[in-house]
């Protein structure tokens, strides 16, 4: 009896589908591991959320650094996530020629609301794996930060963080790599948001 095998793919062959015109904006598609995951659509309390937490990186950081919007980044897993947000090294066309690598993030931050069981299982492991020193949840349902650092990897070859901290609505946390950046986490929870 033969097993089902799922088709893998590779970043090159993943970029070669969307050169073709297989895979546009419009599917939603992510490579995760080699498997082309269709992302869930936002509902309007992450999309408010994801707009307000650029705006205040934008503002907080300046050209100190590059502030990506649910864009790819190349992780060394066959994975090729889009992020809610990324803050990279450098300047915006330095990831002219690729995505950002690794080596070039300072902090993925995902928004969760109906996804919230995906990014804290799913894209943390991913995240830890590929070496990523920082990765934030912002839990809408929960009104709070998970805030992950540390990446490393268990007897069983799992990847995880060894740090979790929660900061809650009303409170500002520091953003990695800029100790004087103050972010305001009541405006990323506004009252009444719900999906």
């Amino acid at each position: 009896m033969n097993a089902v095998t799922p088709k893998r793919f590779t970043i090159a062959q993943y970029h070669r589908l969307i050169e073709l015109g297989f895979l546009t904006e419009a599917n939603h598609i992510e490579l995760i591991r080699g498997e082309l995951i269709q992302m869930t659509a936002k509902g309007t309390s992450h999309t408010v959320c994801s707009s307000i937490l650029c705006r205040q990186l934008d503002r907080l950081l300046g050209d100190q650094a590059v502030i990506r919007g649910q864009d790819p980044i190349t992780l060394p897993n066959q994975s090729e996530p889009e992020p809610d947000v990324v803050i990279a090294r450098g300047r915006d066309e330095d990831y002219l020629a690729h995505h950002p690598y690794p080596e070039d993030i300072l902090l993925v931050i995902e928004i969760s609301d109906k996804t919230i069981d995906y990014d804290q299982i799913t894209k943390l492991s991913l995240y830890a794996e590929a070496g990523i020193c920082h990765y934030w949840i912002v839990n809408l349902p929960a009104r709070q930060l998970e805030r992950h650092s540390q990446p490393y990897q268990n007897a069983q070859s799992k990847f995880s963080y060894l740090s979790k901290q929660i900061s809650l609505s009303n409170q500002s946390v520091t953003i990695p790599g800029f100790e004087n950046a103050l972010l305001d986490l009541s405006r990323l929870f506004p009252e009444g948001a719900s999906e």
